[in-house]
C-alpha cells in the first residue's frame, strides 16, 4: 500500500533570508578576490577561477549582472513558483511543474550528490547570492536567496523540456473547475517551428584539413547568455548558456564542440489507467492486481492585488507517473526521464570532453532526453548522437498514443543503449546535418537506415531545412569558416520552390473570364521569375510568405485530419481556386497594411528590441531593423520567427536564430559568432542591442577565445563585487 503523500505549502518567504551573515559574506568576498571577470568589447564575460567551482561562482555573478531577471524567472519556472510573481494565470504551469519537481526530493538528491558536483552547486548559489548581497537595489520577484539544491531543478538547458509535453489545458480540465467554453482565436500566423541547426564538416571536406562545426540554436530571443568559463582544472568552454545555469549548453572548448537540436524521438509516454473507485479511495488495474492510486496534496501560492493566496490540489499518480488528464473514462499517467543528478552531471562533464571518446562516455549517463547532438573535435572526428534517453518498448504498440497501463507488456524495458541508437561517426560523405529532422538523412546516403529502428525512435520525419542543408553541403570539398557561414545563411527557400509552381499552374488553368486572372496577373508574373531566395529588397518573398501563411491557416486542420504534411496538402490537395483565393487574400492584406502588395520584405520583416522585458513589446512607430531571412517553415536555414503584435502591421521576430557560431578545430580553435541583440538585458547598457545590425545581416564577429586574442579588446577586468 503506497502511503498518502502530503506536500505542505511552502510560504512565499521559504527562499528568503536575513541579510548574509558576516562569516558568509566574508567567505564570498574572499572567493571573489580569487576569480576574475573580463568583459570584451561586446560585453561578453570571460570568467576564470583556480577551480571549476571558483569559475562557476564568477560565471553566476556575471550572469546576474547581465540579466538577473531572466536568471530568476527560469528558476521560478523550474520550481513551479511563477504564480508567486505573475499571479493566477500561472497556476497551472506551476502545478504541472510541481507534479514532477518536489523540493524535498531535490534536497535529498543534493545531499546524495558526489562532492565535486555539490561543490559546483554550492558555488552556483554563492555567486547569485553574492550578487544580491552586493546589489541591494535589485529587488527579486520571489527568490531572494538561492539554495544549492535549486540547480537540480533545471539541469538540461532546453527551452522547453519534456515536462512541457503535458497539456496545461487538459491538466486544468482534470484538476480544475470546468472552464467556460470560449471561442478559439486563430493566431495571426501559423505556429513557428521550434528547433535548431547543427552541421559538422569533416577534415576531408574543409580547405584547412580541420573539422568545422555550425552551432545554430533556434530559440526565443535572449534566452541564453554568451560567455566563456575557464579554470585551472581543465575547464575552458565558450558558447550559449541558458540563463541561470552553470554549464555551456551549446558551444565548444579548445578541442571539441557540441550542438544540440530538438529530437523527434518519442521519449515521453502516456499510460491509460483503468480506474475503480471504492468509497473515498481510488484504485487502478494492473495485470491481475488492483493497485491503490497514490494521492498527494499540492499547494500552489499565487500573487493577487491584495496579497498572496493559495490553491490546494489533490493530485494522483500511478506507478507510471502523475495523472495529467482523462481520456474516454481512463486516467492518463505520464512517464518521462527524471534523474536530475545524472542530468546535471552530463550537462557539465560534456563541456570538458576533449575528443569523441570522452564525449561518447558522457552519453552513457542517458539523460540528454530531448536533444540530438552534432559533434566535431580537433582529432578530425565528426559525429551525430540521437536522443540520449529513448526507452526500449514493445514495438507492437503505438507509442505515439496512450497505451494500456493495465497491461504489464507496456512497461519500459530499459533504455536504448548508445550503440543501438541511429548515431553516426565519420560518415564517408564527410558531413553531418540535423535540423530537427529525422536521422535518416543526417549524412545523405551514409545515414542510418529507417528500417533498422523501431518507429518510436523518430517521429519528426524530414523537413524543408533538412532538404536545404543537404543542398548546400553536397559536392563541396573546400569549406572554411566564411563559406560555412555563407551556407548557414543561404537564402534559398526550398518549400516555395516546390509550392510556387503549383500556384502558377493553378493560375494558368483558370479561365480568362475569372476575375482572379486580372487581379493576380502581376503577382503571378513576379513569382514566375522569382529565384526562391529571400532578401530585404525582395517583393516576391513578401508575396510568397503571406500566401504560404494564408493557405497554411486554411488547410492545416484538413491536413492533420488526413495525417498528411501541410506542405504536401498545400501542393497536392488544394484546388486551383483555393490556391488563388489565398493569394488574393494575401495581396489584400499586404495592400491594407503597407499600401501595396508590392512591398519589399525588409519593410515588413523587422528586428526590434525596446525593453528588457521577457515578453517584448513592439511598436511600428519606433526604430527597428530589416531582416532578410524568413521563418524556418519555408526551409530557411537562418530562422526568423516573426509575427504581428498588439496591432502592429510589421512583423517582428521573437524566435529563431538566437546564437550562431562557426568553429574550426585544429592545433588551436578559431571561431566567429553573433548573438541576437546583445548580451545585456538592461536597455541603458551599451550591450543591450550592439549586435543587432550584425545579427540582422548574418555578419558574425571574431570570438576572443584565448587571452592573447582579448588583448586590445578588453574593456574591463575585475573581481566580482568590485
Amino acid at each position: 500500500m503506497q502511503k498518502l503523500l502530503l506536500l505542505v505549502a511552502v510560504a512565499t518567504t521559504a527562499c528568503t533570508s536575513a541579510p548574509a551573515a558576516t562569516g558568509e559574506a566574508a567567505s564570498w568576498e574572499e572567493r571573489a578576490r580569487a576569480v576574475t571577470i573580463v568583459r570584451d568589447d561586446w560585453g561578453i564575460a570571460h570568467v576564470r577561477g583556480k577551480t571549476d567551482a571558483d569559475a562557476v561562482f564568477a560565471l553566476m555573478y556575471a550572469q546576474a549582472e547581465d540579466d538577473f531577471n531572466r536568471v530568476e524567472v527560469n528558476f521560478l519556472n523550474s520550481q513551479g513558483r511563477l504564480a508567486e510573481a505573475e499571479g493566477e494565470e500561472a497556476i497551472w504551469r506551476d502545478l504541472r511543474m510541481k507534479l514532477f519537481v518536489d523540493p524535498d526530493s531535490m534536497k535529498a538528491h543534493y545531499a546524495a550528490s558526489p562532492d565535486w558536483l555539490k561543490a559546483l552547486m554550492n558555488a552556483w548559489a554563492d555567486g547569485l547570492n553574492f550578487y544580491l548581497y552586493k546589489h541591494p537595489e535589485v529587488k527579486p520577484k520571489v527568490i531572494t536567496r538561492f539554495e544549492p539544491w535549486m540547480a537540480l531543478t533545471f539541469s538540461e538547458g532546453s527551452i522547453g523540456g519534456d515536462i512541457e509535453d503535458v497539456s496545461l489545458r487538459e491538466l486544468e480540465k482534470f484538476y480544475g473547475q470546468p472552464a467556460a467554453v470560449t471561442a478559439t482565436i486563430e493566431p495571426s500566423r501559423p505556429r513557428e517551428p521550434s528547433g535548431s541547426n547543427g552541421i559538422a564538416i569533416a577534415p576531408a571536406k574543409s580547405a584547412s584539413g580541420h573539422a568545422l562545426l555550425l552551432i545554430n540554436p533556434h530559440t526565443s530571443f535572449f534566452f541564453r547568455e554568451e560567455a566563456q568559463v575557464t579554470s585551472d582544472e581543465g575547464l575552458n568552454a565558450y558558447g550559449a548558456i541558458t540563463w541561470g545555469q552553470f554549464f555551456v549548453y551549446q558551444g565548444f572548448n579548445e578541442r571539441a564542440g557540441w550542438m544540440h537540436t530538438s529530437s523527434g524521438a518519442d521519449v515521453v509516454d502516456e499510460f491509460a489507467e483503468r480506474v475503480v473507485r471504492q468509497g473515498d479511495s481510488v484504485f487502478y488495474a494492473y495485470g491481475k492486481e488492483r493497485r491503490p492510486m497514490a494521492a498527494q496534496t499540492i499547494v500552489v501560492p499565487y500573487r493577487t492585488a491584495a496579497g498572496m493566496e493559495r490553491r490546494e490540489f489533490t493530485v494522483y499518480r500511478s506507478h507510471h507517473g502523475p495523472i495529467v488528464r482523462e481520456d474516454d473514462g481512463k486516467w492518463i499517467a505520464v512517464r518521462l526521464m527524471q534523474d536530475p543528478v545524472k542530468a546535471l552531471t552530463q550537462s557539465y562533464t560534456r563541456t570538458k570532453a576533449r575528443n569523441y571518446q570522452e564525449f561518447r562516455q558522457t552519453m552513457e549517463l542517458h539523460t540528454n532526453s530531448s536533444n540530438n547532438t552534432v559533434f566535431a573535435d580537433a582529432e578530425g572526428n565528426i559525429a551525430y548522437f540521437h536522443a540520449n534517453f529513448v526507452p526500449k518498448r514493445d514495438p507492437r504498440y503505438d507509442w505515439s498514443r496512450p497505451v494500456d497501463g493495465s497491461n504489464p507488456a507496456t512497461e519500459w524495458k530499459g533504455i536504448t543503449p548508445v550503440d543501438e541508437s541511429p548515431n553516426l561517426l565519420n560518415p564517408e560523405i564527410g558531413w553531418i546535418q540535423n535540423t530537427n529532422n529525422w536521422p535518416y538523412s543526417a549524412a545523405g546516403p551514409d545515414s542510418p537506415k529507417r528500417k533498422d529502428y523501431p518507429r518510436y525512435m523518430e517521429e519528426y520525419g524530414e523537413n524543408p531545412r533538412g532538404v536545404h542543408a543537404m543542398r548546400v553541403l553536397e559536392g563541396r570539398k573546400d569549406f572554411t569558416i566564411p563559406t560555412l557561414i555563407d551556407a548557414a545563411y543561404d537564402s534559398y527557400l526550398p518549400a516555395f520552390a516546390d509550392l510556387i509552381p503549383t500556384l502558377v499552374k493553378a493560375y494558368e488553368q483558370t479561365p480568362a473570364s475569372d476575375p482572379l486572372r486580372e487581379k493576380l496577373g502581376g503577382q503571378i508574373e513576379m513569382l514566375k521569375k522569382w529565384n526562391y531566395r529571400w532578401g530585404v529588397g525582395s517583393i516576391p518573398t513578401s508575396l510568397a510568405v503571406y500566401w504560404g501563411d494564408e493557405l497554411w491557416r486554411r488547410v492545416r486542420a484538413n491536413a492533420e485530419s488526413e495525417e498528411m504534411s501541410v506542405y504536401d496538402f498545400m501542393a497536392k490537395k488544394t484546388s486551383p481556386k483555393e490556391k488563388l483565393d489565398a493569394l488574393a487574400a494575401a495581396s489584400d492584406t499586404l495592400a491594407a497594411h503597407f499600401g501595396s502588395w508590392q512591398t519589399k520584405w525588409g519593410d515588413i520583416n523587422r528586428f526590434q528590441r525596446l525593453t528588457g522585458d521577457i515578453v517584448q513589446p513592439f511598436d511600428d512607430a519606433k526604430p527597428s531593423i530589416p531582416v532578410g531571412f524568413t521563418s524556418s517553415r519555408w526551409g530557411s536555414l537562418a530562422s526568423f520567427g516573426a509575427s504581428t503584435h498588439n496591432g502592429t502591421k510589421k512583423l517582428y521576430g521573437t524566435s529563431g536564430n538566437s546564437f550562431v557560431a562557426v568553429v574550426e578545430f585544429g592545433d588551436s580553435v578559431r571561431a566567429r559568432a553573433v548573438t541576437a541583440g546583445g548580451v545585456n538585458g538592461d536597455p541603458t547598457s551599451k550591450h543591450f542591442n550592439d549586435q543587432a545590425e550584425r545579427y540582422s545581416k548574418g555578419e558574425l564577429r571574431d570570438v576572443y577565445f584565448y587571452p592573447s586574442q582579448l588583448k586590445g579588446h578588453t574593456k574591463r577586468e575585475y573581481h566580482p563585487g568590485s
